[in-house]
């Protein structure tokens, strides 16, 4: 039970801190932001994977690295395409 109370504790104050840290970058950076932090939700999808997939877990274990898996995806792809749509910013017209 202390180990629950302990991650739950952890999830909760990188929750703000991650609002904190959004908040606190001006607008102009957060496109390029987004795309250096690909990288790491790629990590995340592959860990993701991993507890989605392992052949020993219970129901619940599989059910949140689904979601996991699901959310990581939406992350990347939506970083890539929003990297995308900003690269297309500074093509010049001809």
């Amino acid at each position: 039970m202390d180990v629950i109370i302990m991650q739950l504790a952890l999830f909760v104050l990188s929750l703000f801190l991650g609002v904190e840290l959004i908040t606190k970058v001006p607008p102009t950076l957060h496109t390029p932001l987004m795309s250096g932090t690909n990288a790491i939700s790629g990590i995340t999808l592959v860990g993701a994977v991993l507890a989605a997939g392992t052949g020993q877990a219970s129901t619940l274990v599989h059910a949140l690295g689904f979601i996991a898996v699901v959310m990581a995806t939406l992350n990347v792809v939506g970083g890539y395409l929003v990297t995308n749509r900003m690269l297309g910013m500074f093509k010049r017209k001809d």
